[in-house]
């Protein structure tokens, strides 16, 4: 067996990667059994069928996790969705075990107490330090570590002994030391005041390897941020949603907090289409923009139209008449607002593709009108510089004859 081989055999301490594929999918088999339980729980508690968003999220975690940890073993990413999915799980079947009032309840409810303090920093924290390689931008990040590690000690401590209700569950903590009640007052907006620093220096350290990293690199940096810019923007938009459809609104939000982060981080450490990002970030702003524009066009021209009925002819309801030709006019109007939104995001974001496209556009113009071949060269020459930046152009003209000709240009 070569070195290679062997090298790749191994992974973490020694360890052959069979062990931990084999790790990494046992745990995230027990996380999909705690999940069934709590959800079994949750029908016998409350006789209904359960949420699905913060399941559905879980599971995700868990098998991308399970994913990454068996195929990077290296890389503590994946084991970081494993912890964060198993110690959420834990918290959701401690709830509805306690709840029930099983044997030894006030044992979960204890758990229940302080366990989702390291599932949560794991997720929101850790994840964005060491993401995509599992390793820190460089050694003047490990304060934030330090500190990360310390926060979720300390508040996990901290939680398991505050006295009181837990989490608003109606549950109380059954170890609860009521003399710590003050003390747990007086160090609350301390805590919150650290956790935004925490959560702040994690997305920061994403944009400062960002710029450090090279293409690959950041095309995997990409995912995650297109995944996690999608959360403040569901939140901005999702009103109108639930009010005008409570059923699509449930699936679109158990979608955007359940699956997005989790599978762009997959997408991203494994490499599977990595460079599809850039296309799909394209559309997004194009059909996302899009969409809002004709909204408002819509609801802007139906209101306004209401208003003019109200007024001059005292009437409440819209013709339909109206109604079909708002419409009619957006569906005209789909086309070109759309060409102009793209024109306007190649210029904008993508101008180096932008200018691309307006160099090959102009050189298959000239090529239809030019008969004189060595303009065509030249022309072909720069063309090739402008677009595809090389350090050397070379171009063979081939005649009739079987002697080649080459004509080579330097920059």
């Amino acid at each position: 067996m070569t070195e290679g081989a062997r090298k790749r055999g191994r992974a973490v301490g020694g360890v052959s990667r069979r062990t931990t594929a084999w790790l990494a999918w046992s745990v995230c088999g027990l996380i999909l059994v705690l999940i069934a339980c709590a959800l079994v729980l949750v029908f016998l508690n409350r006789g209904g069928v359960p949420e699905v968003s913060e399941n559905l999220a879980l599971t995700m975690g868990a098998v991308v996790g399970g994913l990454i940890a068996s195929r990077r073993p290296e890389n503590p990413v994946g084991w970081f969705f494993l912890g964060s999915a198993g110690c959420l799980a834990l918290t959701g079947v401690a709830s509805e075990y306690a709840t029930y009032g099983l044997p030894a309840a006030w044992v979960m409810a204890w758990l229940l107490s302080w366990v989702w303090v390291p599932g949560v920093m794991l997720l929101l924290c850790f994840v964005p330090l060491y993401f995509p390689d599992g390793r820190l931008v460089s050694r003047r990040w490990r304060w934030a570590v330090g500190l990360a590690l310390w926060f979720s000690a300390t508040g996990a401590v901290l939680s398991a002994l505050s006295p009181g209700e837990i989490q608003n569950e109606g549950i109380v903590n059954p170890l609860g030391v009521e003399p710590l009640r003050r003390v747990l007052d007086i160090l609350a907006p301390v805590y919150g005041v650290l956790y935004f620093i925490l959560l702040f220096a994690s997305a920061a350290s994403l944009v400062v390897r960002y710029r450090r990293s090279g293409s690959a690199e950041r095309q995997q940096i990409k995912w995650l941020a297109f995944a996690a810019l999608a959360i403040p923007l569901w939140f901005l938009t999702n009103a109108p949603v639930q009010a005008a459809a409570p059923n699509v609104f449930r699936v679109v939000d158990a979608l955007v907090f359940s699956t997005l982060i989790p599978v762009a981080s997959g997408i991203a450490i494994l490499k599977y289409r990595l460079y599809d990002i850039d296309i799909i970030i394209n559309r997004t702003l194009v059909y996302g923009s899009l969409t809002v524009s004709l909204a408002l066009i819509y609801f802007g021209g139906v209101t306004l139209t209401q208003a003019l009925l109200r007024t001059l002819a005292d009437q409440q309801e819209l013709p339909q008449l109206v109604i079909v030709a708002s419409t009619l006019v957006i569906a005209a109007l789909f086309n070109p607002l759309r060409r102009r939104i793209q024109a306007f995001i190649d210029r904008r974001f993508y101008r180096r593709k932008y200018d691309a496209a307006k160099t090959l556009q102009g050189f298959s113009t000239k090529l239809r009108d030019e008969t004189d071949l060595e303009v065509l060269r030249g022309d072909l020459v720069e063309v090739v510089r402008e677009t595809m930046q090389p350090a050397h152009v070379s171009l063979w003209l081939r005649p009739s004859s079987d002697m080649g000709l080459r004509r080579e240009l330097s920059r």
